[in-house]
């Protein structure tokens, strides 16, 4: 401990080291079996506490939906600032490198950018399988019904499914790591979890997943912003439209149902010039053409852009944050 305290950059080091493994990492070895996966254990728990929910009575669906959210946060919480103090006991950089380890749990930039290449693959191929990619996305990206979806349909859902999870997939477990460590990293992913488990309109989770729906639009308000203006950074970067992905952002933002979702969908949107729709919920972009098969590697890009320009920002908040608790 002594040694520590006398090297102070030790502490400033560790989370921007942490923070560049886990990028590593997930960018080289990807995601662990489900066994070993923090996000899977906190999906198994929720999908157990589901199924013994009330299945009568609006209040009593939405108080154990409450429950089930902030008891599951604060279960995270724990979790982390456990890890943390197990962690912080380990010498540098073996403390960096295991934060590193497990702050890459939260987040998944390969997995994402794997998904979106293989639809684009199918859809691509002499002989599409237009039923495969249907598949691909309705199983890894969207919950919408993809089975009557034409190809550029299909297109569109992995280009927002790209923009969106560039906000709450990535960029939002990684500020909540900025500002508050691993708890707040691991406290944020249990909150979207529950979300995209129980936040549906059907009749057995109307009620039920209203908590960790208003939870989740609440955690992502800052981030879904700050990812639509770099996902319009990261346009220019690649050589798509920044000014048309600013102009998209403002003008269509608002137009989704979700209080987030729309701001880097429409922001995408403008950035390859297309128009994305779903039907009888929005239209993004509109007066643009239909998406292509190949716009979606072109999303992909803009958001690997948008991932490498939030790196720099979030590890600046990062010692802004250390130097703040310091005083």
């Amino acid at each position: 401990m002594r040694d520590r305290e006398d090297r102070p950059w030790i502490h400033d080091i560790t989370r921007p080291a942490a923070l560049l493994t886990a990028l590593f990492l997930d960018l080289t070895l990807g995601d662990p079996p489900n066994r070993f996966h923090p996000v899977a254990w906190m999906g198994s728990l929720i999908a157990g506490a589901q199924r013994r929910a009330p299945r009568h009575g609006h209040l009593a669906q939405l108080a154990y939906g409450a429950l089930v959210a902030i008891g599951g946060t604060l279960g995270a919480l724990s979790a982390g600032r456990l890890a943390k103090r197990v962690i912080e006991r380990l010498p540098a950089p073996l403390n960096g490198l295991t934060e590193g380890a497990v702050l890459k749990m939260t987040f998944s930039v390969g997995r994402l950018t794997a998904v979106a290449r293989q639809i684009e693959t199918t859809l691509s191929a002499p002989e599409q399988d237009l039923a495969e990619a249907r598949r691909l996305a309705s199983w890894h990206l969207v919950s919408r019904d993809t089975s009557q979806l034409d190809s550029s349909q299909v297109a569109a859902a992995a280009i927002e499914s790209v923009a969106e999870s560039a906000s709450d997939g990535i960029m939002a477990p990684l500020l909540a790591y900025a500002a508050f460590g691993l708890p707040g990293a691991l406290a944020y992913r249990f909150v979207n979890t529950a979300d995209s488990m129980l936040g549906y309109r059907d009749a057995a989770r109307e009620w039920l997943g209203k908590i960790p729906a208003r939870m989740d639009d609440a955690l992502n308000v800052i981030p879904a912003r700050m990812t639509a203006f770099l996902l319009t950074l990261g346009a220019g970067l690649v050589g798509e439209s920044a000014r048309n992905a600013w102009r998209t952002w403002r003008r269509d933002s608002g137009k989704t149902a979700s209080p987030n979702a729309g701001h880097p969908m429409s922001a995408m949107a403008g950035a390859l010039e297309i128009e994305l729709e779903k039907v009888d919920h929005y239209t993004l972009g509109q007066g643009h053409r239909p998406p292509r098969t190949e716009d979606i590697g072109r999303a992909v890009r803009v958001m690997q852009a948008a991932v490498g320009l939030g790196i720099p920002l979030l590890t600046g908040l990062i010692l802004i944050a250390r130097r703040l608790s310091e005083k």
